[in-house]
């Protein structure tokens, strides 16, 4: 019987890690590793096996894992432990209406107190997006061009929660995107967005951003139904 293919064998460290910098190395390794896909949907990450791999105690791998689960990477399942999240499923409505009201609040706080370098980087990131062919790469400079535009909010918390929603985005794209057809992405809508708020117009900022996102959930909806249909023509 063929042995199923270790996914931390694709998880390469580098020699000892210093005791102090020990959860966030684990921490920022396995989050590269399942949103680049290496450590696939389901993945069971046992903190034994994780100690191991990276030569520390359990302590700084339960550290990690706690973080990674506050981002939404990671469910706690009972009997398996840290397994690695789903992508954007049938809820991605309800997804993108919650990511809505996040990301218009950090927005709306954010713009008084933006500065001339932070436009400059939204658009660069937009620049490169619009040469970009690499669909991991595209998930990952849109999730830094909204992130570019919201850094400003005061409150830390809610960036966090704005970011786990980006986090989980970039993750679908990285996978589906290529499949949705939707080829080239114009950005149109970020040039737009990064014009008004660089005009610190808050509520068409709002407006746009808005629309952007609910242009998301039509997208990725319409995907989804197409993805669920033969299922539901073979089930007849």
């Amino acid at each position: 019987m063929t042995q199923k293919p270790n996914p931390l064998n694709s998880i390469k460290v580098n020699g000892p890690i210093p005791a102090h910098l020990a959860r966030s190395v684990i921490e920022e390794t396995l989050r590269s590793a399942i949103l680049d896909g290496r450590i696939p949907c389901g993945t069971a990450l046992r903190q034994q096996d994780l100690a191991d791999l990276f030569g520390v105690s359990r302590m700084p791998v339960r550290e990690a894992l706690r973080q990674l689960e506050a981002q939404a990477l990671l469910n706690v399942v009972a009997h398996k432990g840290a397994v690695v999240a789903a992508l954007v499923q049938g809820d991605a409505t309800e997804t993108y209406e919650l990511r809505i009201l996040l990301e218009s609040e950090a927005l709306r706080r954010s713009i008084p107190l933006l500065e001339t370098a932070d436009f400059e980087l939204a658009a660069r990131y937009i620049d490169e997006l619009e040469t970009e062919h690499n669909y991991t790469e595209i998930g990952r400079l849109n999730r830094l061009f909204h992130m570019a535009l919201y850094s400003k909010a005061p409150n830390r918390r809610l960036l966090r929660l704005v970011e786990d929603g980006l986090n989980e985005e970039e993750r679908f794209l990285r996978f589906n995107l290529e499949a949705m057809g939707l080829g080239k992405l114009s950005q149109e809508d970020h040039r737009n967005l990064l014009r008004a708020v660089e005009d610190r117009n808050i509520e068409l900022s709002v407006e746009l951003l808005e629309h952007h996102l609910n242009r998301g959930v039509e997208v990725i909806t319409r995907y989804l139904a197409s993805t669920a249909a033969p299922d539901k023509k073979t089930s007849r």
